[in-house]
This record gives C-alpha cells, sequence and structure tokens, in this order.
C-alpha cells in the first residue's frame, strides 16, 4: 500500500468496522456480596476494523556502518560488504519492527517473500 490514511479514509475504516466512538455502553457493577457473572460487553469485530489498516512490509537484505569518508569515496564500482551472509534468510519489517525471516521467490515475474521463521512481533510492537 502506497500513501498515508487522509481522516476520512480512518473514518470511513472505523464506520465499516462498526465502532462508534461517541457512544459509550454501560456498565454496572453488583454488590460486593453478590457474585454476579460478568457478561462481556458488545465488541465489533476488530479483526475487521484491523485488516484494513494499511501497513508498510519491507525486506531488509543486510545493513553495513561505514565512515563519512567511505560513503564519500563510493563511485560505480564499489563494493560496500554487508553484514550478512549469502543465503542468510532477509529480515521481513512491519512498519519498522522485524516481523518474520523470509528468503526471496519469484512468483509469476514478480519478486514475492516465503515467509521461513515468524519472529514474534504481536500488534503492539509493530506501531500500528
Amino acid at each position: 500500500m502506497k500513501g498515508d490514511v487522509s481522516d476520512n479514509e480512518l473514518d470511513d475504516l472505523i464506520n465499516e468496522g462498526g465502532l462508534d466512538l461517541d457512544t459509550q455502553e454501560e456498565v454496572t457493577t453488583a454488590a460486593p456480596e453478590e457474585k454476579q457473572e460478568e457478561v462481556p460487553a458488545a465488541k465489533p469485530d476488530m479483526f475487521n476494523l484491523f485488516g484494513k489498516i494499511p501497513v508498510r512490509v519491507t525486506l531488509e537484505v543486510a545493513s553495513a556502518e561505514i565512515t563519512l569518508q567511505e560513503l564519500m569515496e563510493v563511485d560505480n564500482s564499489s563494493v560496500i560488504a554487508l553484514d550478512k551472509l549469502a543465503g542468510e534468510p532477509l529480515d521481513v519489517k512491519v512498519n519498522g519492527a522485524l516481523f518474520a525471516k523470509a528468503e526471496v521467490v519469484v512468483m509469476n515475474g514478480n519478486y514475492g517473500l516465503r515467509v521461513v521463521e515468524l519472529c514474534g512481533a504481536n500488534l503492539a510492537d509493530l506501531n500500528v
């Protein structure tokens, strides 16, 4: 996905997900001596709402730390050594947070990613 989400698009996503930010559900509590089972409040299907939020997925091949002097000396024939070995899985990042390790594949003439390991990132880590 490209670009940022406008305020109108965000409002549309919220409305399509059935989330009404203007209403608050009334919460009732039982007296301490009474045992009453808590009934969960009706919630909109959050997966429908979250499923429409755009995120940026990037593939990081490797990195290198060089001096500014070395960078200024780079020309068309320069080679900069990176910190990953050839054949090592690449980092898949979602909004800058590590999400998985993957290898590059070709699908119908386009590049794709085959996930080889999930890195345990959850939604809170993804800066959505």
